[in-house]
């Protein structure tokens, strides 16, 4: 006797199901992938923007003790980044003074009031070279408060963001190096993150970029670069420098960059130098000495979903287990 053919319901939904995830095996894991994990609390990242080629240019000044200078020096070095087709262009930490507790309340500027010559000459930099410009940091006056600071700049010279250090470089290595920011400068409010030209930048200033956790907020936005404008010294820079960049590319599969002063042995803060900039696989894309230079290199953001499908650490994570949580959301 035959026996008679069972009938689902449904089947022939279950089929096209069927048919897509043999010929899209790849794509149907991803989307399982996702949704396990948001079973497991995941956080729903922000997308990213759309990917794009961008030609950046980073900036490793001679800094001086004659302010004026400096200010030629950045603007040259603005102007000479456009020159080599940049789009993006990188200032190091303190570019408009030298790095002491003494220089800080001697040098700073008041931004919010209209009263900073340092931003007046990197905004008209910005607009005349065409340029993306994340410029560094200088000391900043707020009332009764200093801050290290960063301004980014859009190409028509806008001042779109200020990101203010949140983590202030307090350290004591005995028989090597001591210094307390705390003594003058006061910590920043939080993350800052801004779209511009260029894609959407994270921003940190060289002590920042020791706390894995800010990087990780900035991934979450869905940031495709950090920024870090820094003065890492002559006993942290050779060990950890390099590594911190690298780390923080690829354990957020995002590109990273680092941007120093040139050592001057006039100064009695002697910065390490090495300028570079990492791709999301942990890859040095450019990098320098300890020279005043502009390295150039071209990112390609489309890297940043290439890497994450390929290996999709976010999807992987054990949210079952642990979590970031982002207080400034």
């Amino acid at each position: 006797m035959a026996a008679t053919p069972i009938k689902l319901a449904g089947a022939g939904a279950f089929a096209a199901a069927l048919a897509v995830a043999v010929s899209r095996p790849r794509a149907v894991g991803r989307l399982v992938r996702t949704l396990v994990a948001r079973a497991a609390g995941a956080p729903v990242y922000a997308p990213l923007p759309p990917p794009q080629k961008v030609k950046v240019a980073v900036c490793q000044l001679h800094v001086t003790a004659d302010k004026e200078e400096n200010l030629q020096t950045a603007r040259r070095a603005i102007e000479n980044a456009a020159a080599q087709g940049a789009k993006l262009v990188v200032l190091p930490e303190m570019w408009n003074c030298p790095y002491s507790n003494d220089s800080f309340p001697t040098y700073a500027e008041d931004i919010e009031g209209g009263a900073s010559g340092s931003v007046a000459m990197l905004s008209a930099a910005a607009a005349a070279a065409g340029v993306t410009l994340v410029a560094g940091s200088i000391p900043e006056r707020c009332g009764e408060r200093l801050y290290n600071t960063c301004c980014v700049f859009n190409s028509r010279g806008e001042l779109l963001a200020k990101h203010r250090k949140v983590h202030l470089f307090d350290i004591d290595i005995p028989g090597k190096i001591t210094f307390k920011e705390s003594l003058t400068l006061s910590p920043g409010p939080g993350p800052t993150v801004v779209d511009t030209e260029a894609g959407r930048l994270g921003i940190g200033i060289c002590y920042d970029i020791r706390f894995p956790e800010l990087a990780q907020l900035y991934a979450a936005r869905g940031c495709q670069v950090l920024i870090y404008p820094g003065a890492f010294n002559m006993t942290t820079g050779p060990v950890h420098w390099e590594l911190l960049a690298k780390a923080r590319a690829v354990d957020n599969q995002i590109f990273v960059i680092t941007c120093s002063p040139a050592r001057n042995p006039a100064s009695s803060y002697q910065a390490w130098g090495h300028s570079t900039v990492v791709g999301p696989f942990a890859e040095i894309l450019a990098t320098t000495g300890h020279e005043p230079d502009t390295i150039v290199a071209d990112m390609d953001y489309a890297q940043l979903a290439e890497r994450r499908a390929n290996m999709p650490l976010r999807q992987q994570k054990r949210h079952d287990l642990y979590e970031l949580l982002d207080k400034t959301a």
